[in-house]
């Protein structure tokens, strides 16, 4: 990108931000405008601004669509009302020319096009912001679709994301906000994640990994690659005809129950999270197909988040005690995983924490009141307002189980979900357990055990002697090292300054009495400049201690409140 353009892009961006700097886009974090965790903000934020935000942020391209569906899995960042509307955003542009098309797809698999398929078809199934799709025949028969990267995607998006990156830092550093909320890192993942998706090869491997993973599932299908046919810009599949569950007529549910069906894709995207470690962080209706044969064709897995065994254990144990109604543990667990920032309000959020699980097992008679989904994502919400930074992790389950409940309800609407989520998870977490007692673990505890036998003469001899000569040492660590050296910079600058503020005001006293032609107030020049200096930076220091000071008063009353 030119000069010329990346500041014409720059300004757009600007723009943009501008407009919507004072929208309320974070009104739903403040626990003091909000009187329950539950409460509908809908009616604080005039009627149209969350739809026309929408259109602005489709109308920058197809980075900020793809930022618009990131930050609808943020509740923590975007209250109710731009959160409905951002899960509405439409992933639909203009086609590009099937010519620029069939380039990238002759370039990549370095053949003709009629070489490659019997037939393609120049009209595509559908067209997003990343990539659009063609049904096209193989030579040997095979119905396939061909996904192609849109042309100069990958250039489009590291441009935009560069300036992200640079306006995210400036808002770190000078604002509350950005701080708060880490947007250099959210920008990070946010590349990291748009990196992985325009990678179709990694999508294949996703595509592979699922079905090996579902092949206990025989009502579940997922398409496979064809080899030979995919690179990083082209992704060719198995084509999967059949009907959208949101499509499907509602005789044919009554005449043909789908229970069966909804409860095994329940049980299989359980297992995707808490025993493979991975999740589909889009899980739509729209991407999720009835067959002919009444199976349930998943595709579209290039959002597939992957967790660590330590997070998926946590998610399962979080999840677990909330439906148990255990809030002390819901509370550790996701305290053990979020970052506590330097105002994080532990009394409050424990309270707001135990309205909201309290609010949850309410519900235990409502199958759809209120769903495992929810609780996840108001629980980020909840901990971003009291200055715990949830996970990346946390907010991406919640918005997938709440994807899927969508996805249920469309199957089934009579789907005790909640019954169906406690009991496969207990029946995970017992495999669990039983999985770690293998010949395997037992060997290796068994090992560490040997080694501890071992040295430990060596080391109580070690501890006998340090106590003999006196030399034992005890450490204990009160203050968070970061928080202390922090305060104590703060104290430096303002030491700093008073001395600063001395030495002017004695200078502009040494010069008072200096013979110069120009006076003003009857004191020299340089002696009213030295004044004026010190008056500046004293008022700057005092009014920057009594906002300091009232931002501590006003933490305090909170978690006391």
């Amino acid at each position: 990108m030119s000069d010329y353009g990346s500041l014409s892009r720059y300004a757009q961006i600007g723009a943009f931000l501008l407009r919507y700097r004072k929208a309320g886009l974070f009104d739903g974090l403040d626990l003091d405008v909000q009187e329950s965790t539950l409460a509908d903000q809908a009616d604080q934020v005039p009627a149209g601004q969350p739809e026309q935000f929408v259109n602005d942020l489709e109308a920058l391209g197809p980075t900020f669509i793809k930022i618009g569906q990131a930050l609808s899995t943020r509740p923590d960042m975007v209250p109710p009302a731009y959160m409905s509307a951002l899960e509405r955003m439409q992933d639909d542009v203009t086609p590009v020319p099937v010519t620029a098309v069939r380039a990238v797809i002759e370039e990549e698999l370095d053949a003709r096009i009629t070489t490659l398929f019997s037939s393609f078809d120049d009209e595509p199934l559908a067209a997003g912001s990343m990539a659009q799709v063609h049904a096209a025949t193989l030579r040997d028969g095979r119905a396939v679709v061909v996904k192609v990267q849109r042309p100069h995607i990958a250039q489009t998006l590291r441009e935009d994301l560069a300036i992200l990156d640079k306006l995210a830092g400036a808002a770190e550093r000078m604002t509350e906000m950005g701080r708060r909320y880490g947007f250099v890192d959210w920008v990070s993942e946010l590349r990291h994640s748009l990196a992985n998706e325009i990678d179709f090869e990694l999508e294949a491997d996703n595509l592979r990994r699922f079905a090996a993973n579902l092949e206990c599932y025989p009502r579940l299908y997922v398409p496979q690659p064809v080899e030979g046919f995919t690179t990083t810009r082209v992704l060719t599949m198995d084509r999967v005809r059949g009907v959208k569950v949101t499509h499907i007529p509602a005789v044919r549910r009554i005449e043909q129950p789908m229970g069966a069906e909804t409860a095994e894709l329940m049980r299989a995207y359980l297992d995707q999270v808490f025993v493979h470690g991975l999740v589909h962080a889009d899980p739509h209706p729209g991407n999720v197909l009835l067959m002919d044969d009444r199976r349930l064709a998943l595709f579209d897995l290039g959002m597939v988040a992957r967790l660590t065994p330590r997070t998926r254990r946590n998610l399962l144990k979080l999840l677990l005690g909330a439906i148990g109604g255990n809030a002390d543990q819901v509370g550790e667990i996701s305290e053990a995983m979020g970052t506590q920032l330097e105002d994080f309000q532990h009394g409050t959020y424990r309270r707001q924490l135990d309205q909201l699980v309290s609010s949850y097992v309410g519900f235990q008679g409502a199958k759809r009141g209120f769903s495992e989904g929810r609780l996840v994502l108001e629980l980020a919400r909840i901990g971003a307002a009291c200055g715990l930074r949830p996970p990346p992790e946390m907010s991406i389950l919640g918005k997938t189980l709440l994807n899927l409940e969508a996805v249920t309800d469309a199957l089934d609407p009579k789907l005790d979900v909640r019954a169906l989520v406690e009991q496969h998870l207990q029946q995970v977490l017992r495999q669990q357990a039983i999985s770690s007692m293998s010949p395997a673990n037992l060997a290796s505890e068994w090992l560490d055990m040997q080694e501890l036998a071992r040295h430990t003469p060596q080391h109580m001899a070690a501890i006998l002697r340090t106590l003999a000569e006196n030399r034992l040492r005890v450490r204990i660590d009160g203050l968070e090292e970061s928080r202390m050296m922090e305060s104590m910079q703060k104290i430096a600058n303002r030491v700093a300054s008073g001395i600063i503020i001395a030495a002017l005001v004695v200078g502009a006293a040494l010069v008072k009495g200096t013979a110069d032609s120009g006076r003003w107030f009857g004191l020299p020049y340089l002696a009213v400049i030295f004044l004026a200096v010190a008056v500046v930076l004293s008022g700057s220091l005092l009014l920057n201690a009594l906002r300091r000071d009232s931002k501590v008063e006003r933490a305090a009353d909170r978690e006391t409140g």
